[in-house]
């Protein structure tokens, strides 16, 4: 991997990744917007579609920056088999399972707070957490993938893997939690 560190360096780097996401969130916007109706019915949805994203987004990055950390460490490995890969990658889908269910419960409080139970919190509950597992386990998938990726083509994954992992996985949340909505509500 160069070890050019400059702001021009960088920018040669990032900038092209952030034009490419940036259509990625306008994509993930127009998938927003085609589920206004379901949102402005349902306003504990529309409490979770941020949270759910953000989390989701979250998790990715703390997992790309222990994989990011791990590369320059020189102990990360590709390999399936590889324990701390593993251990990183159950742990997030574990941390996933475990709080998005509080997410769900937080939405449905806020929006009967707000403007009315419109949905059970058992359905809330479900539809978080079902959501946040798919999410986890994508997260694990792109940032893994991302990481790769930065280190094939000689990137320092501390410059390209957060910003990527982070917008995919608003995208994956938006497509993941109006696919469990239209399943479940």
């Amino acid at each position: 991997m160069r070890r050019e560190w400059s702001v021009a360096a960088i920018t040669r780097a990032t900038l092209p990744v952030l034009l490419a996401l940036t259509v990625v969130e306008v994509g993930s916007g127009l998938v927003l917007g085609s589920f206004e109706a379901t949102l402005l019915a349902n306003p504990s949805l529309l409490v979770l579609v941020p949270v759910t994203i953000g989390t989701a987004g979250n998790l990715g990055s703390i997992l790309a920056s222990r994989l990011s950390t791990a590369f320059h460490l020189g102990t990360l490995s590709f390999d399936p088999t590889d324990d701390q890969l593993a251990g990183n990658a159950v742990a997030t889908v574990a941390l996933a399972l475990t709080l998005f269910p509080v997410v769900g419960v937080g939405a449905w409080a806020l929006a009967t707070l707000t403007q009315g139970a419109d949905l059970g919190v058992g359905t809330v509950v479900v539809v978080a957490s079902l959501s946040g597992a798919a999410l986890a386990v994508l997260a694990v998938v792109v940032t893994v993938a991302a990481t790769y990726a930065a280190y094939r083509f000689e990137l320092d994954p501390d410059d390209v893997v957060i910003p990527v992992v982070t917008n995919v996985c608003d995208v994956l949340g938006v497509l993941v939690l109006f696919g469990v909505v239209e399943l479940l509500v």
